[in-house]
């Protein structure tokens, strides 16, 4: 799973990179090195104006709550346990499908964290030590995700923006590389050759879609243990990420 992640780059460096063309400074989010369930974080992603006769996809970067709210819920409060999807049953899952199928995007990431359970040989107890997940040439990570919109039906005017809720999942994979060692499974990163095919809101084929979801980073990650500091979501800061001796 994915319940913890990095993510501090720029909304400017995150333009360039994923090849943004409509961004809101509005939006602007702080760096953040200890991502939590229900944070608002960054998302990439392509659609459609909703007005007007304008049919043009534009690559927008956009601020949405982690943890997918599916347009039928009653309570967004559903989100918080929705946080990931699994690849292998994303495209069939009730809660996912229909955005597999339409409402897909990019969590960009320094990297994760995932816990690794230790026992302490004199004590016979079991710790979980935290480890930090990242590409080992440091390149951002492009998390594959979809999103959802969830209407607020107590708010009347439909174009007011309270009206409307943004959420997104992470997809998660079968751990591999250094992360496999720690964590039976991680969240999926797209390689650069397949987001405009994995971003584009006009392709539906499950198939050729899944096609895109394979070896996260390319299988070159590294692992290294930091602080139990991250195991309480109020504590942020580049020293998170410090190494410790586990």
């Amino acid at each position: 799973m994915c319940g913890r992640y990095v993510s501090t780059r720029s909304p400017q460096d995150l333009t360039r990179l994923f090849h943004v063309t409509d961004w809101r400074p509005a939006e602007t989010l702080a760096p953040s090195w200890n991502v939590a369930p229900t944070d608002e974080v960054y998302a990439v992603l392509q659609r459609a104006p909703r007005h007007g006769g304008d049919t043009s996809v534009r690559r927008e970067l956009r601020a949405l709550r982690w943890g997918m709210v599916p347009s039928w819920a009653k309570d967004p409060k559903i989100g918080s346990r929705m946080i990931n999807a699994r690849v292998e049953t994303v495209h069939e899952k009730p809660a996912y499908r229909r955005a597999f199928a339409r409402h897909r995007c990019l969590l960009p990431a320094d990297g994760f964290y995932e816990w690794q359970p230790v026992e302490n040989e004199k004590t016979g107890r079991t710790r979980k030590q935290p480890y930090f997940i990242h590409p080992a040439d440091g390149r951002v990570m492009a998390l594959a995700g979809l999103y959802a919109y969830w209407r607020n039906q107590e708010i009347e005017n439909d174009d007011d923006p309270a009206a409307w809720l943004m959420t997104c999942t992470i997809i998660t994979t079968e751990a591999t590389d250094a992360a496999g060692r720690i964590h039976p499974r991680m969240p999926l990163a797209l390689t650069p050759d397949h987001y405009d095919a994995w971003l584009d809101p006009r392709r539906e084929d499950a198939d050729g879609l899944r096609a895109l979801l394979t070896r996260p980073a390319d299988g070159h990650l590294d692992a290294r243990p930091v602080s139990v500091a991250v195991n309480n979501t109020r504590n942020n800061g580049p020293q998170l990420l410090d190494e410790v001796t586990s």
